[in-house]
């Protein structure tokens, strides 16, 4: 088995090789050691990421009474949860949470929004906000609002949209488990439509939900033909009230190995750890670097507390990385092409 994590090692270091489904799987297997993975997947974050980690930040400018019936998520309305409930926020709260953002070192800053997907009224208000973001400065627009039509995004593009989030969540056979408000292919058009427009694109997933290795690897063949340049992975904060509260929570080295395999498939974007993360690792939050992840979310969740940003910020620079500046995001090869190609 060690032979086997080497031989793909060497062959995504030394050729860029692309993972199969198949070989994929294999990654997956039980004699596989957790160790020997993170050690191939550490190597190849280092080649193709460097030492760099992006650290984001994101802030709820609406929050709760959702439409959707996401069974992972405290905002739906279909379930009794403590979550909070709120519209729009003022202006002024966005410019506070791009001047946080900024001192904290984030590169960026989404705006995160319930729902389906936005209305026109609901773009001008996000328009809105982006246009503060601007006036605070250093820091890039991203948006994160649900499913949109291609017009919808070409206009948020024109207004300094840089990067599109847009969470697949799990594989096209695990989805329905999930949602059956919407469907994958609706989330799957979106992206594509994204593509088309030429707008980064940050898409992940969240496990620990039930499902298993195949529908992880399948999530992760998809998000690399797809074009996501950016792959949050995040890790079921179990909320009491949903439909999946009662779910064993995934063991840290289960979410080490998971990372591991994100970056042997998905090994020249960035890869993070979000959601999650502090709850589900504790002690083993530093290792997600060593399991190949160069990113990760700083500060507050959409309706859970992260742990303060000096302490994330301590744990990188003893590690002897470093958080990267603000910038755009390279594009990256054949993305567009390759998503164009699926069905």
């Amino acid at each position: 088995m060690a032979d086997l994590v080497a031989d793909l090692g060497r062959k995504v270091l030394d050729e860029g090789h692309k993972l199969t489904r198949e070989e994929a799987l294999a990654l997956c297997a039980p004699g596989i050691d957790v160790y020997d993975l993170m050690y191939w997947a550490n190597k190849i974050r280092k080649k193709y990421r460097g030492d760099e980690v992006k650290a984001c930040s994101i802030v709820s400018v609406k929050t709760g009474a959702c439409s959707e019936d996401c069974s992972f998520c405290a905002q739906s309305s279909k379930w009794k949860t403590n979550s909070p409930v709120h519209d729009y926020l003022p202006p002024e709260d966005i410019k506070k949470a791009a001047r946080a953002a900024k001192k904290s070192g984030s590169f960026a800053l989404g705006l995160v929004a319930q729902g389906y997907g936005p209305g026109e009224g609901d773009l001008d208000q996000v328009i809105e906000y982006m246009d503060a973001i601007g006036e605070v400065g250093g820091v890039e627009k991203h948006v994160n609002v649900g499913i949109m039509k291609e017009e919808q995004i070409e206009r948020l593009k024109d207004h300094g949209m840089v990067c599109c989030g847009h969470n697949l969540e799990t594989s096209r056979r695990f989805f329905p488990k999930i949602c059956s408000t919407h469907t994958y292919d609706q989330r799957i058009e979106t992206l594509k439509a994204l593509n088309r427009q030429g707008v980064k694109i940050c898409s992940g997933g969240l496990f620990g939900m039930g499902e298993d290795w195949a529908d992880r690897v399948d999530l992760a063949i998809d998000l690399r033909d797809y074009g996501a340049a950016n792959i949050p992975m995040n890790f079921l904060n179990r909320i009491d009230g949903t439909p999946l509260e009662n779910l064993t929570a995934m063991p840290p080295l289960e979410i080490l190995r998971t990372v591991a395999l994100y970056r042997f498939v998905l090994f020249d974007r960035d890869l993070g750890v979000y959601g999650g993360r502090e709850i589900n690792l504790r002690d083993l939050q530093a290792m997600i670097f060593f399991a190949g992840a160069n990113a990760l979310m700083v500060g507050n969740y959409l309706t859970t507390a992260g742990r303060p940003v000096e302490v994330d910020r301590q744990m990188v620079a003893d590690l002897k990385l470093h958080f990267a500046p603000p910038r755009q995001l390279e594009k990256l090869p054949d993305a567009p092409e390759a998503a164009a190609a699926r069905p």
